[in-house]
């Protein structure tokens, strides 16, 4: 819950404080989703501004919408701390020092790319990032394939896309599907004490923030539609793949292989994985390679708007939902339509592994390096010691 002192009156957390506190989280934010557990070390357990439940329920919130989940539990941790300007400052906080950090290293990339042994080094990154995509495909579908419906959905996904089918139709349609397939789930029967800030002022705060939010966002695509019509379409384009991401921030991958190397051509494969690669080198979610896209095809402008935009919609919606998610999540529809969602998340995936093996020209070296790569995130290795490990191995291997 929010603090209270001894009277119960509210005691919020200053922003600022809040920010600091996970600008410092932000730094040292590799893993993803694994920076939950860091994230409640530092708000249950060491600052005591949120309670366990409370921090479990909202991570159960984050995990059930669009998103980067390490970004949304951020913002929502925020919120319970110091209400919604305290979301604000969290969610600042934690995405600031990958945003800063991919700027410099997309720039970097585009002036040295063309060096031999940098050029060794991304070949050898773009094996590392096939085995990133495996070791996620299997990761989740261990945990999300749990009957032959699951199996069922997942594999026709894969095939859907693979086909040439659009990733928002396939997401939609298991969604819609998962209605008629699935009957109760575990979740359903969930003991919660969400309390969704309900008979609260927060509540009230919420009410007129995410809609505010929202028409500050379509000012921002309208202004950019009239006056640079590039920008606007990549804003548009990242918007959209954020608010169909559901199952984390690794959902973004394969729509955005889709959207700006497949439909549009922006970017070709090998210098998509190169952003892949570099997003994984950089604290915070995966989900950050829209940074390298928006600099590589716009510039500097172009990395701060495709930036807001691929984070800006999860988070109107988590603010959007707080107040009601106890009791939405209890409604069996919500319930099946977004496990559909979320199993449609293992054939997006195997559809991103696949295309991303296509893009390389394998070899020898290539494969045991893949082989070693996936072995040692198998056994949880950290993902920064195989990315460097792999990045010194490829300069002197390829």
């Amino acid at each position: 819950m929010l603090c209270h002192d001894s009277d119960e009156t509210l005691h919020r957390i200053p922003s600022p404080q809040i920010f600091l506190a996970f600008l410092r989280l932000g730094i040292t934010a590799f893993g993803g989703p694994a920076m939950v557990a860091y994230i409640r070390e530092v708000v249950v357990a060491k600052q005591r501004w949120v309670d366990d439940t409370s921090f479990r329920d909202g991570v159960a919130l984050c995990q059930s919408i669009p998103g980067a989940t390490a970004m949304q539990t951020a913002a929502y941790s925020g919120l319970r701390a110091g209400g919604p300007l305290g979301a604000v400052a969290a969610f600042l906080g934690f995405g600031l020092p990958a945003f800063m950090l991919m700027v410099v290293l997309s720039f970097l990339y585009r002036e040295f790319q063309e060096i031999s042994v940098v050029q060794s080094m991304f070949s050898g990154l773009r094996v590392i990032v096939v085995s990133i995509m495996a070791n996620a495909l299997w990761s989740f579908a261990e945990v999300s394939l749990k009957n032959r419906w699951d199996a069922i959905l997942g594999i026709g996904t894969a095939v859907f896309l693979l086909a040439g089918g659009p990733p928002a139709a396939a997401i939609f349609l298991t969604a819609a599907l998962g209605l008629f397939l699935y009957g109760k789930s575990a979740l359903e029967n969930r003991d919660t004490s969400f309390d969704g800030l309900e008979q609260k002022s927060e509540s009230r705060a919420l009410l007129f923030l995410a809609p505010f939010l929202i028409l500050l966002a379509l000012i921002g695509l309208l202004a950019l539609f009239t006056f640079d019509r590039p920008l606007f379409l990549l804003g548009a384009l990242m918007a959209k793949i954020d608010a169909l991401a559901f199952g984390g921030g690794y959902a973004s991958v394969p729509l955005m292989l889709h959207e700006v190397v497949e439909k549009r051509h922006w970017l070709d494969s090998t210098t998509f994985m190169d952003g892949i690669a570099l997003g994984q080198v950089t604290p915070g979610p995966i989900v950050i390679t829209a940074t390298f896209v928006g600099f590589q095809t716009q510039g500097l402008t172009g990395a701060i708007v495709a930036t807001v935009a691929v984070f800006a919609p999860s988070f109107i919606i988590l603010l959007a939902l707080v107040p009601y998610f106890d009791r939405l999540r209890k409604h069996l529809w919500f319930q099946r339509a977004l496990r559909g969602a979320v199993v449609c998340f293992v054939g997006l995936l195997a559809f991103a592994t696949v295309k991303f093996a296509l893009a390389i020209s394998w070899n020898l070296v290539s494969v045991v390096l893949a082989d070693f790569a996936l072995l040692a995130l198998r056994q949880r290795v950290d993902l920064i010691w195989v990315i460097l490990g792999g990045s010194l191995l490829s300069a002197v291997l390829f």
